[in-house]
């Protein structure tokens, strides 16, 4: 075995699970829809899915300015206003429906 291949090998991992086999059968058959082996085809999908996840988690950053904001207003002693009540009540309400 040459030195490249034997890196590549140390560097895949192994991801069990396991699936009813009715869902098994459904993948399968997508698989050859699409032309692609089981295996290439659960891999593409799973790092698809993956990759949108993740570009669709939003992270937010704080100018200077708006940190300093928001600090103060932890720091402050004023309570909640109008329409901070209103959308607690509105969240209880949502919380009740569930």
């Amino acid at each position: 075995m040459q030195p490249q291949e034997t890196q590549t090998q140390e560097a895949l991992v192994q991801i069990n699970f396991r699936l009813p086999s009715e869902m098994k059968k459904l993948v399968e058959r997508a698989a050859i829809a699409s032309g692609q082996s089981l295996r290439d085809f659960a891999t593409q999908t799973l790092l698809t899915r993956a990759n949108e996840v993740l570009e669709h988690q939003q992270v937010r950053t704080l100018t200077d300015r708006d940190r300093d904001l928001f600090l103060a207003l932890l720091d402050s002693d004023a309570g909640p206003n109008e329409a901070l009540r209103a959308a607690a009540a509105d969240y209880q309400r949502y919380l009740k429906q569930s």
